[in-house]
């Protein structure tokens, strides 16, 4: 019986010898396999966020809060007028530069607007010679642009003869301020319906060339008072107060012009006064 289980033994060992590994199963160390990290890549200190304490929070807390609070407690110190004025052209808007350049465009142009005629209470701009489409018409030299006549305003400029705004400042002086008197304030503008035009009279073919024509006529159709209200020969002429106004003015031109006409004369001059400063025999022509 023993001899039999030495038998098994060795058969045994054979066996295992037989089928032994032909190397060691034993784990290799990691350092035969891979290179060892270079110490100089590893960071100094751990990259790991570290929890803050409860003292830390209420502190960042109380920070935070009180920013606000300290800006809008602070007030700016005040600007300047100089400074704030400067600031605000600097970012005016390009489109804003339009009515300046408008606004300079109109003074340069209105800039030749002063005493004309040599005489301070007419004011206008000179115009020289009128040269005239009608054979008769035209102004031969100094002609001028009247604004306005001892400080009444003209509702348009009119072109005329130096001798037409000396006639009509005589008139405004003498027979309009006369004929007014405080009546609402007085006459602070002409309305004017014609100045220099060239035509023939009353527009009528074949008729002699208006002193229109000329520059030395003006009509005038009514009259502006200081309270806004207004005076108008074709509304007014034969009527009360007005009327009466109307008719007196009518009266003083007669000497300042040569030639006065209204809604007596014909049917041409129902609306307006005509003044001119022709030459008459017998002098003034006045209807």
């Amino acid at each position: 019986m023993i001899r039999k289980a030495g038998i098994v033994l060795t058969l045994l060992a054979t066996m295992a010898q037989a089928n032994a590994p032909t190397s060691s199963l034993r784990p290799v160390a990691r350092e035969d396999v891979f290179p060892p990290a270079l110490p100089s890549f590893a960071p100094a200190k751990s990259m790991r966020p570290k929890v803050r304490s409860n003292s830390v929070e209420r502190r960042a807390r109380k920070d935070v809060g009180a920013a606000p609070v300290a800006a809008a407690t602070t007030s700016p110190k005040p600007t300047p007028t100089s400074q704030v004025n400067s600031a605000r052209s600097a970012v005016t808007p390009a489109r804003d530069a339009e009515p300046i350049v408008s606004a300079r465009r109109k003074n340069t142009k209105e800039a030749g607007i002063g005493k004309v005629c040599k005489d301070r209470k007419l004011r206008g701009a000179k115009v020289g010679k009128v040269p005239g489409k009608l054979k008769g018409c035209g102004i031969k030299k100094d002609a001028i642009k009247l604004y306005s006549v001892s400080g009444v305003s003209l509702s348009r400029p009119a072109v005329m003869e130096c001798d037409t705004a000396k006639a009509l400042k005589k008139w405004v002086e003498g027979g309009m301020d006369n004929a007014v008197g405080r009546y609402g304030g007085g006459v602070v503008e002409l309305k004017v319906a014609a100045g220099y035009a060239c035509r023939t009279r009353n527009s009528m073919p074949g008729a002699k060339i208006s002193e229109h024509g000329k520059g030395r006529a003006i009509d005038i159709s009514g009259f502006k008072l200081k309270n806004g209200n207004t005076i108008t020969v074709l509304n007014d002429w034969g009527k009360g107060k007005k009327g009466r106004i109307l008719k007196k003015m009518h009266q003083k031109a007669c000497g300042p012009f040569g030639t006065v006409l209204g809604p007596k004369a014909d049917r041409h001059h129902q609306d307006h006064f005509h003044f001119d400063v022709a030459n008459h025999r017998g002098g003034s022509y006045c209807r």
